[in-house]
């Protein structure tokens, strides 16, 4: 098991929400950085995703995950683990009930998928 899965697997505890080794692009801008980077695992709640870019904890980030042509997710996120190089979890913050629709329809999908 790589170090940051062994790191971000010792939070399970305060997850509310089961992950999906659903893999895509992320966009995200804030905090004095902007990038695309791709998420590693996902659920309803949030994220990890793969980065070189080093995001403190706490930091505030506007992410949009396109899952096709005018199907995506666009909204705030809070890093609530930072793995400096490699990678950050974040916690989706006032996720619509639009976006939240969207991403367990494709959260569900991968899950058929698999």
């Amino acid at each position: 098991m790589a170090e940051h899965e062994e790191s971000f697997e010792s939070h399970d505890e305060r997850r509310a929400y089961d992950r999906s080794r659903l893999i895509v692009d992320v966009f995200f801008d804030g905090n004095d950085a902007t990038g695309v980077a791709s998420t590693q695992d996902i659920s309803i709640g949030g994220f990890y995703m793969t980065t070189q870019t080093a995001i403190p904890e706490g930091s505030l980030l506007l992410v949009r995950i396109p899952f096709g042509p005018d199907k995506q997710v666009v909204c705030n996120a809070e890093v609530v683990y930072s793995n400096p190089g490699r990678g950050v979890g974040v916690r989706f913050q006032g996720l619509s009930d639009e976006a939240r629709a969207l991403l367990e329809s494709e959260l569900e999908r991968s899950a058929r998928n698999v």
